[in-house]
């Protein structure tokens, strides 16, 4: 069949996928799809292990609840990419992954939770801080190492059956060796179960989310800026390690808050760009004022959503920038625990170094439990 020719086949019978399509239409787009992800998939595969290992250690985790959910952010993140590469093989560079019967079912399964996960997690760990920071007394109660990992395994459990539905939604499609979505399940279109679903979850998750940890972020500073400017914060024994904490936390959840929301809006906006009649060649597609405006609109999306994927991958470095005691871990599993003298802190070689993970708010009234580690450098 010729493509340029043949007016009486429309678009979506001459390209029976939507990577198909992009990459015809809108090559910068695809091009973008196999360019940019490789690095984040380096650096997070990388770096999120690192980031596990550090965040649910012992001495890290003892009386730092936040820890917990840091760490399960680290392998969830893991995760997310790792499955993200099959699906970029599968998508941008036709390598054929889950177009198996039950395996695309299974696959999306696995693909939507830890990207709801993710971002559940940071509105936990940010609720936390916002109890930590403006309700003191209650901290003790609530934001403890045990009650973080229940949090952490009820919001894993919710993010798997909120991700059940795509079980239902999707299905390997035998005549054109494809994972697409269950006629079913797509009948109707615009008002079909798989398009209203994915615009709830969409809203919900990725949209009403980020804006929540946005509220508590802006509580928690504001509160800050209040303590901060009545003398409170810098009177209390341990605050420094405390407020780094907390420019740790808020820092992580800024970072998801712009890159998450960015994408969430560009696919909210998705029906402002419709196609043109499917019944052109494609060389009068190229030449349509609404067809280009779509194609414009899907390249620019997929330049900004693959750039937005680094939040899956960075977090390693806001730790090492903003977390003290990160960076100390970090030099002690590179020195092999304190064995390679020349790599380790001068000081340190000639004695144990203490340091605190402090569990306190910021607060003079409140209760902060302070516990100290040592990290010995000596090779002992």
């Amino acid at each position: 069949m010729n493509n340029t020719t043949d007016i009486h086949s429309h678009v979506f019978m001459r390209y029976t996928s939507v990577s198909a399509l992009i990459e015809a239409f809108a090559p910068v787009g695809s091009n973008a799809e196999r360019v940019v992800p490789p690095v984040w998939y380096i650096v997070g595969l990388l770096c999120n292990p690192i980031c596990a290992v550090i965040w649910l250690g012992r001495r890290m985790r003892r009386n730092n609840s936040s820890a917990v959910y840091l760490g399960a952010l680290s392998i969830s993140d893991m995760a997310f990419l790792f499955l993200h590469f099959l699906y970029n093989l599968n998508g941008a560079w036709g390598v054929r992954v889950h177009n198996t019967e039950g395996g695309c079912e299974v696959f999306n399964l696995f693909f939507y939770a830890p990207q709801y996960l993710s971002i559940l997690l940071v509105m936990g760990f940010t609720v936390e801080r916002y109890v930590a920071v403006c309700h003191p007394f209650l901290k003790e109660k609530w934001c403890t190492v045990r009650k973080a990992c229940v949090i952490v395994v009820a919001l894993t459990v919710f993010c798997l059956l909120l991700a059940s539905a795509q079980t239902y939604i999707w299905d390997y499609q035998p005549m054109t060796d494809s994972c697409s979505y269950r006629d079913e399940a797509a009948a109707g279109d615009d008002r079909s179960f798989a398009s209203i679903w994915n615009w709830v979850t969409e809203l919900l998750v990725f949209g009403a989310v980020p804006l929540i940890v946005l509220v508590f972020n802006s509580i928690v500073l504001k509160e800050i800026c209040k303590l901060a400017k009545n003398g409170v914060v810098s009177k209390q024994s341990g605050s420094a390690s405390t407020t780094a904490s907390t420019v740790t936390l808020l820092s992580v959840s800024f970072y998801l808050i712009v890159t998450q929301l960015t994408a969430t809006i560009l696919f909210c906006i998705q029906p402002a760009f419709p196609h043109g009649d499917i019944y052109l060649t494609d060389d009068e597609i190229r030449r349509d004022p609404l067809w280009t405006r779509m194609f414009s609109y899907l390249e620019a999306r997929k330049v900004i959503e693959v750039i937005c994927l680094s939040h899956y991958a960075c977090y390693f470095f806001i730790y090492l920038l903003t977390g003290k005691h990160f960076r100390k871990e970090v030099l002690y599993y590179l020195t092999c625990g304190g064995r390679f003298r020349c790599f380790a802190d001068t000081s340190s070689r000639k004695r144990g170094e203490k340091y605190s993970m402090v569990s306190g708010n910021g607060h003079v009234l409140s209760e902060t439990c302070t516990t100290t580690y040592t990290t010995y450098t000596t090779g002992v």
